[in-house]
């Protein structure tokens, strides 16, 4: 799975989350001010009311796997805008609601990914493209380090029979980890090795194997419903 928005800058989860926060001027509250964005709104979600605010999941008329952000953050943009009217508040100044807010956002991210990351699980299963013994889903980089993510995934893999594994999450402040395990799979099929330095080039995306995505949209996989509730 790949996010459909890759050329802007917070349409990933860890890069919204820092969208959010910004535009909430939670660097100017009390218990944020030394946190990144992403910490700040997972630490004011668990005193939140996730139902306080209704913010549609995305692209959930969709049956394939890709991850889209930015209709969400659009969706918590103009809510935050209309707050601020109807409470008169300024630039830098805090919403009263900041709390749900993020309860709000930080729960319709967590289900995204969840959902997307079921249909995926579904179809692997479909394919027999899954390891028969102890098979595993591993989730890693900064969006691993959400414990609220965490438990929603962990719902996920508990219903299709799959063992979650994250690093622990002083290692999912970055992508470090992944961008090993990417490396660690081109080397065994002996992709993307090169002998001199100087041979090296940056590139956004590093994808393994066929690109099955078309093949996933057209099974158009419907997932049962699950109950995302977690106690924060």
């Amino acid at each position: 799975s790949t996010s459909v928005n890759d050329s802007e800058p917070s349409v990933f989860p860890c890069a919204l989350n820092g969208a959010i926060a910004r535009r909430l001027s939670l660097r100017n509250h009390p218990e944020c001010s030394s946190l990144s964005g992403g910490q700040a709104i997972e630490l004011l979600a668990k005193e939140g009311d996730r139902l306080a605010f209704h913010f549609k999941s995305p692209m959930g008329q969709l049956y394939h796997c890709n991850f889209s952000f930015a209709g969400l953050r659009n969706q918590v943009t103009l809510a935050i805008s209309k707050k601020e009217r109807e409470e008169g508040v300024e630039k830098g100044q805090l919403l009263s609601c900041v709390k749900d807010i993020a309860a709000a956002s930080q729960h319709t991210m967590a289900s995204h990914i969840a959902k997307r990351t079921h249909r995926a699980i579904l179809f692997c299963k479909s394919k027999g493209l899954l390891q028969q013994h102890n098979p595993t889903l591993v989730v890693s980089g900064g969006v691993a380090s959400n414990e609220y993510i965490r438990q929603t995934l962990k719902i996920v893999t508990d219903a299709t029979g799959l063992h979650l594994l994250c690093p622990p999450s002083k290692f999912c402040t970055d992508n470090g980890v992944m961008i090993a395990w990417n490396g660690i799979e081109r080397l065994k099929q002996g992709k993307g090795i090169m002998s001199h330095s100087e041979e090296v080039n940056y590139e956004p995306k590093a994808p393994l194997e066929l690109d099955i995505t078309s093949e996933v949209k057209d099974a158009a996989i419907k997932i049962p419903p699950l109950k995302l509730r977690i106690n924060s």
